[in-house]
């Protein structure tokens, strides 16, 4: 996989949500995607690449239902961005878009929960948008692993490069240094 210009370059972790998170996924657990996620948006900060931390909030007055908050390990850190969508995708009315241009971000590394919602749509928009997208596989995880398989093998092969998580994060890491 070609090097990711951490200037240039996002991190955008999907859903981690407990009461997402504690969903049975396969082919990995929702914990499993909390910690490669955790250490993508980690070597996007180490970099100076940009973390942005999404979470879907249930639109109208009633209160979020219970587990609706982040996994403490997902919880933004300063300079990451924080979106609340209301929808599949990270784009429809929250503003990434702008803030991700703002920050001259071209390229997005896409990981999170649920593979075929809330990250394929977000991945799906992006690449339409204009964004290279970069998809670590095993970052992220389905409702089933049909679901997840097709998703990756069918679709995201179609938008952007698909990669392993050791693989997105050694493509942050400045030349030279491996």
């Amino acid at each position: 996989m070609d090097a990711l210009d951490p200037h240039r370059t996002a991190v955008v972790l999907i859903d981690l949500q407990r009461r997402i998170v504690d969903l049975p996924t396969a082919p990995h657990t929702g914990a499993d995607v909390v910690a490669r996620s955790v250490a993508l948006a980690d070597a996007a900060r180490a970099t100076g690449a940009t973390g942005v931390v999404v979470r879907v909030e249930r639109p109208g007055p009633d209160p979020q239902p219970a587990g609706s908050e982040l996994v403490p390990e997902a919880v933004p850190r300063p300079g990451d961005l924080e979106i609340v969508k209301h929808s599949w995708g990270a784009f429809h009315e929250t503003g990434l878009d702008d803030a991700l241009r703002a920050r001259g971000v071209d390229t997005l590394v896409v990981a999170g929960l649920v593979t075929n919602f809330g990250v394929e749509q977000t991945a799906r928009v992006a690449e339409e948008i204009g964004y290279r997208v970069v998809f670590p596989h095993d970052a992220m995880s389905g409702l089933d692993a049909y679901a997840h398989e097709f998703a990756v093998d069918y679709v995201f092969r179609r938008l952007g490069t698909v990669c392993s998580t050791d693989e997105a994060v050694a493509a942050l890491r400045p030349a030279g240094v491996r």
